[in-house]
Order: C-alpha cells, then structure tokens, then sequence
C-alpha cells in the first residue's frame, strides 16, 4: 500500500479524471483518509454495492414517507452519503491498491451511476403530489443527458470530466438531501425545488451540448488535416 502523505500517489489516485466541483479539495482529501482504511476485504465491486444501497434507501425513505409517515425522509440523506461512500471509493480503492480495471470500473460505475439515478427517480415519483410526477421523469431524463455529455467529451477529447462547472455529482447529492430536510419542516415544497434543479439542469445541458458540438466541430477539423 501507498505510505500516507505521498504526494505523487495522491496525485495519481484521482489523475483518471478532471474534477472541477467546489467540494474537490475536501473531497479529495477525506476519500484519501477513507482508503487507507477501508479493510482489505472489501472489494472495489462491494464498495459498488454499497452505493447502489444508498439509491435503494433512499428509494424506500421516499416510499415509507408516502406510505408510512414523513420522518421517513430522513433516510434520504443517509443514503445519499451511502451512495456518495460507495460511488466515490470503489475506482480510488482499486486504484490506491493497485488494481485498477479501467474500462471494466468505467463501464460498471456508468451502469449503475443510471440504474441508481433511477431507483431515485421513481422513489420521488412515488412521493411526488399529484401533478408533480413528471418532475421526477423530466429530472431522471436530464441527469440521463449529462451524462450521456460527459462520455461523448470523453470519447472526443480523452479528458473524463464528471462535473458541469463548479457543480458536481457531490453538490447535487448535498443540496438533494437539504432539500428533503426542508421537506420535513416545510412539506411540498420538495417539488419547486426539485422543479428549480430542473430548469438549471436543462440550462446547463443546453450549454454543454453546444460546447461539446464545438469541441466535435474542432476534432473534426484537426482529423482532416
């Protein structure tokens, strides 16, 4: 194992991706610390696991609020920091131990990145009010095409690129799980906010999409040469 405080080790567990969030300093520097103490039995496809969990319960804290009482809300953002764990260690594990499987960890965590989003989706659509419902298909689709964004910039530019600016997976995961805190003291107003989200994510699709397009048109240009 890497000895802790190595510098360039650090650099080279996250070199596979370009970060830009705002959270990316702490970010960074907590999975760092879990890593070198998560137990050598967990496997990078457990940690996998792990995060698809946090999707479920967060699912069934949707579910059990609808049908049982509101306080089950408070599951969402313990899933939300299951997911967060497992989503976030499993390639930076494998990578801190040496064992990474590029394109076997890319393809898997792409694949359950949406089979994740999903289970989400439809536990907001079973909590959503009447009329609200399709708030949750419109924000499954648009989280749907950011993603589909970030693997076309990958495939153009070779530069893999999870974040929309300043705000990534980590800041939708946080500002969700506020929003379903301010849920449990304001009820229904889950779905302005979630609404809001929705128009800032088809805006920032929207501009990514014609930079991406830019960036093909540019490749296109360079290849003829």
């Amino acid at each position: 194992m890497e000895s802790r405080g190595d510098k360039q080790g650090d650099r080279k567990l996250f070199k596979d991706r370009k970060r830009t969030n705002i959270l990316k300093e702490s970010e960074q520097k907590l999975i760092l610390y879990l890593v070198e103490r998560v137990p050598s039995w967990v496997s990078p496809n457990m940690l996998t696991g792990i995060g698809i969990g946090g999707s479920i319960l967060i699912f069934i804290g949707f579910a059990l609020a609808y049908y049982v009482d509101r306080s089950f809300l408070l599951l969402g953002p313990l899933g939300f920091f299951i997911n967060w764990f497992g989503d976030s260690l499993d390639g930076r594990i494998a990578y801190f131990r040496k064992i990474p499987r590029r394109w076997y960890g890319f393809s898997l965590d792409i694949i359950m990145d949406w089979i994740g989003t999903v289970i989400i989706g439809l536990g907001y659509f079973l909590y959503a009010d009447p009329g609200f419902e399709i708030v949750a298909f419109i924000l499954v689709a648009l989280y749907g095409w950011a993603m589909i964004i970030s693997q076309l910039r990958y495939k153009i530019t070779n530069v893999y690129s999870i974040d929309a600016g300043s705000v990534g997976p980590t800041e939708i995961r946080v500002i969700i799980s506020a929003i379903i805190l301010i849920e449990l003291i304001f009820p229904h107003t889950i779905h302005y906010f979630i609404s809001a989200i929705c128009v800032v994510l088809l805006l920032i699709n929207i501009k990514d999409t014609n930079t991406l397009l830019d960036l093909g048109d540019l490749r296109d240009i360079e290849e003829k040469k």
